[in-house]
């Protein structure tokens, strides 16, 4: 297998990128656009995700990456409860609800299975 040269490259990271995004569109709508301490949380949340995998990566370290994954693992549980809120006191629709949520459920699973994976890598 080749070595990743650029955390860019990383699917886990694509996928984190995509959830800011993802985020930052429905922050921008509806009554979220004007609650700016939930839009702030919730994007710092899903912005973290992405960021902690870059940092993680540039360390050149498998354990400070490790360690940071788990971070970002950490921030997709706190996107997925800021995202129950706001259904819950319907300041996003279900189905936009319905679709975030999944992206970043998948996303955790992801990260848990890429840590799983480094954990053994070279354990063998």
């Amino acid at each position: 297998m080749a070595k990743i040269q650029r955390f860019e490259d990383l699917e886990v990271y694509k996928n984190a990128l995509d959830i800011s995004v993802y985020v930052y569109e429905l922050t921008s709508q509806g009554k979220l656009s004007k609650d700016y301490g939930l839009k702030d949380q919730i994007t710092r949340a899903a912005v973290s995700i992405s960021n902690n995998i870059a940092e993680g990566f540039e360390y050149d370290n498998k354990k400070d990456f490790i360690k940071f994954l788990r971070y970002s693992k950490g921030s997709t549980g706190e996107v997925r409860n800021m995202l129950n809120l706001l259904v819950r006191i319907e300041f996003i629709e279900k189905d936009r609800y319905s679709f975030l949520y999944e992206k970043v459920s998948s996303l955790s699973k992801q990260l848990f299975g890429f840590i799983q994976y480094l954990k053994n890598y070279n354990n063998k």
